[in-house]
């Protein structure tokens, strides 16, 4: 895996996340399951310029789900998916709103 565009998913942009970005410098990414903390630490700097302090992940379990059809109950369950929280370095930040 070199690209960061295979990496790097999505941004997290929930309230929670938003306000660590101001108050911690913190920035939360939806990541490929298979990446690691050195790729991941990379690919944030190479993509937005900015130096990375930390990263943290974690595996997020997919929730049971279930329907009811005219067939029945249909189960099934979303994917896992991985998350990264990383850590900027004093003064560096990231602007996902910039208008381009």
């Amino acid at each position: 895996m070199n690209s960061q565009h295979e990496i790097l998913i999505r941004p997290i942009l929930t309230e929670k996340m938003l306000k660590m970005q101001e108050s911690q410098r913190k920035y939360g990414f939806v990541v490929s399951t298979r990446a690691n903390k050195i790729e991941i630490k990379r690919a944030v700097e190479k993509r937005f310029d900015v130096k990375v302090d930390d990263v943290a992940t974690m595996v997020v379990k997919g929730k049971a789900k279930q329907s009811n059809t005219r067939r029945g109950i249909t189960r099934g369950k979303r994917p896992d998916w991985k998350k990264a929280i990383v850590t900027l370095r004093d003064g560096d930040k990231i602007d996902f709103f910039e208008t381009t």
